[in-house]
C-alpha cells in the first residue's frame, strides 16, 4: 500500500478564503495520522473525503491556535458520530489542561477515551510504534515549546515468488508467512530452500518529515536525513530574515539549505505569511538552492517515494 499525504491547511495565523491553517492527513502502513488542526481542519477532512474513524492519532506540534484551535470541534463531532474506540493525542504539555477546560466548561460530553501523550524533552524520542510504522519528535526553535514529527515505515515483508514456491509441493500457504519475514524453507529430506529463492525484495519503505514552526536550525539535519518528503515552513522570503529569527520563523532560502543538507527527496515549503499574495516567490527562491521544491495544495494528496 503506498503513503500519501494529503495538505489540508498551509498558510500561517489567519485563514483565508483559499486557504487554511497547518493541518495535514497522513496516510502511511495503512495508517491514518492527522498532523496539526487548525481552524477548520474537520470541514477540510470532509472535503478531502478522509474517514474520521480512521483517525486514532493525532500530532500537535505546539500550543499556538494556528495549529490546534480545530481540536475541540473535532473531538465533539467524534462524540456526535458516534465514535468509541481511544483517541490518542500527542502534543506538548499543557494540552490536556487546554482540551479538558473547554470540554469541562463547555459540558461536552465524549463517549470515548481521549489518551494524553504530554511531552516536553527537549531531545528527539520516539513516542509511537506499531508494527508497520514508528514516529519520532523532531524538537524545533520556536517562541514556545515545538515539535516537528518524523514518521518512518518499518521494513516491508518481502514479496514471495509463486513461481518458485510451486514447484515444492511441500510448502503450504501456512508457511507464507515465514517466508514473507525472510526465513528459509527446510525440506524433508533436510535440504534447505534459500529465502532468496522463494522471495524478491519488498518494496522500498518511506519515511516524512514535518517541521513547522521553527528558526533555522541545522540540529534537525542528522533527524531527517535522507527522508523521502520534507515538509518545512517558510513563513518569509530572506530579505525578512531579521523578522523571521525575531518571530521564530524560517525564510524558504533556510528551508532548501535544510533541504539539501539533508539529502531529501523532496521539499515542500508552506506557513507562508499573508502579507505575499503570489507564493510562487517562495519557490522562485528555494530552487535556487534546492530544485526540487514545491508549493502546497489544498487538498493535494502527494505520493511519498517512487
Amino acid at each position: 500500500m503506498s503513503s500519501y499525504l494529503t495538505i489540508l491547511g498551509f498558510n500561517s495565523a489567519i485563514p483565508t478564503v483559499n486557504s487554511s491553517p497547518t493541518a495535514q492527513f497522513l496516510e502511511m502502513g495503512e495508517r491514518c495520522f492527522l498532523i496539526d488542526c487548525g481552524e477548520g481542519t474537520q470541514v477540510q477532512l470532509r472535503k478531502a473525503k478522509a474517514r474520521f474513524s480512521k483517525i486514532n492519532n493525532i500530532f500537535i506540534s505546539h500550543l499556538h491556535g494556528d495549529h490546534c484551535f480545530g481540536l475541540p470541534g473535532l473531538i465533539a463531532s467524534f462524540r456526535l458520530l458516534g465514535r468509541e474506540t481511544p483517541l490518542h493525542i500527542y502534543g506538548p504539555k499543557g494540552i490536556q489542561e487546554m482540551l479538558e477546560t473547554i470540554f469541562r466548561i463547555t459540558e461536552t460530553q465524549r463517549g470515548f477515551d481521549v489518551v494524553y501523550h504530554e511531552l516536553e524533552s527537549k531531545g528527539s524520542e520516539k513516542i509511537y510504534e506499531d508494527n508497520k510504522v514508528e514516529v519520532y519528535t523532531i524538537p524545533l526553535n520556536h517562541r514556545i515549546y515545538c515539535n516537528g514529527y518524523l514518521f518512518r515505515e518499518k521494513p516491508k515483508e518481502r514479496h514471495l515468488n509463486m513461481a518458485e514456491i510451486s514447484k515444492y509441493p511441500e510448502i503450504e500457504t501456512c508457511d507464507y508467512h515465514n517466508l514473507k519475514l525472510g526465513k528459509d524453507f527446510v525440506l524433508k529430506d533436510g535440504y534447505v530452500l534459500k529465502n532468496e529463492i522463494l522471495t524478491t525484495d519488498p518494496s522500498k519503505s518511506v519515511s516524512y518529515a514535518f517541521c513547522s514552526d521553527t528558526r533555522y536550525s541545522e540540529k534537525i539535519i542528522p533527524m531527517i536525513d535522507g527522508v523521502d518528503l520534507l515538509y518545512h515552513e517558510a513563513t518569509f522570503l530572506h530579505d525578512l530574515k531579521e523578522m523571521a529569527d525575531y518571530t521564530g520563523h524560517t525564510t524558504a532560502l533556510e528551508a532548501a539549505r535544510i533541504a539539501r543538507k539533508a539529502n531529501v527527496g523532496k521539499l515542500i515549503v508552506g506557513h507562508f505569511s499573508n502579507r505575499y499574495g503570489d507564493l510562487s516567490v517562495f519557490t522562485d527562491e528555494a530552487r535556487e538552492v534546492f530544485p526540487n521544491t514545491f508549493l502546497p495544495k489544498a487538498l493535494e494528496s502527494i505520493k511519498i517515494g517512487v
